[in-house]
């Protein structure tokens, strides 16, 4: 299915805060906890996002074991250059900084030589949720542009997860993401 024909829309895209930090807005099937499941536990996140298991206290460690090549599905293109480092596991670790359950995680994002800073804002609405995801203190626009379509990508996938539904090809999406986000932010 398309993204057109799942309803994905510009309204969809993530907003630039200010020139550090996004955010996305999505509105999934609940209940709640449900959501939330998806966040916390690692063999969850790792159908949308990225494997690892995650201490549920302030201070405790989450592990993000990513496999994108694993999401990409067989209908998928090759990893573009620019990412193809990344097209096998890639692991790196950080901090949860905020646990509420099941409203509010947040946790930092230690990746390389940048160390930003994700929260996820769970809400009830009616029989869905609205998930707010903020990522702050990206630190150049090559990592925000990279950090939205990357975010806009797995957020897909969640969504179709979640819908019981096909997501779409990993890289096929993220690249066309990435190079619409280009345009929409004025980046490069």
């Amino acid at each position: 299915m398309s993204l057109t024909e799942r309803g994905i829309t510009m309204s969809n895209h993530g907003e630039l805060i200010d020139r550090n930090t996004v955010r996305f807005e999505r509105l999934l099937p609940g209940p709640i906890d449900r959501v939330w499941r998806y966040l916390i536990d690692g063999d969850k996140r790792a159908q949308w996002l990225c494997g690892g298991d995650a201490e549920t206290k302030v201070g405790g460690r989450i592990d993000m074991l990513f496999n994108n090549a694993r999401l990409s599905g067989d209908n998928d293109i090759e990893a573009p250059e620019k990412h193809r480092k990344y097209s096998g596991t890639v692991g790196f670790a950080g901090r949860v900084t905020r646990y509420e359950p099941p409203n509010v995680f947040a946790h930092t994002w230690e990746f390389e030589d940048e160390a930003s800073e994700v929260l996820y804002e769970l809400s009830e609405q009616g029989d869905r949720v609205l998930l707010v995801l903020t990522h702050s203190r990206l630190q150049s626009e090559e990592t925000v542009l990279s950090v939205s379509a990357g975010w806009h990508t797995h957020l897909e996938f969640l969504a179709a997860v979640l819908e019981g539904s096909e997501p779409p090809p990993f890289w096929k999406t993220s690249a066309a993401l990435e190079s619409d986000y280009e345009k929409r932010l004025g980046l490069r």
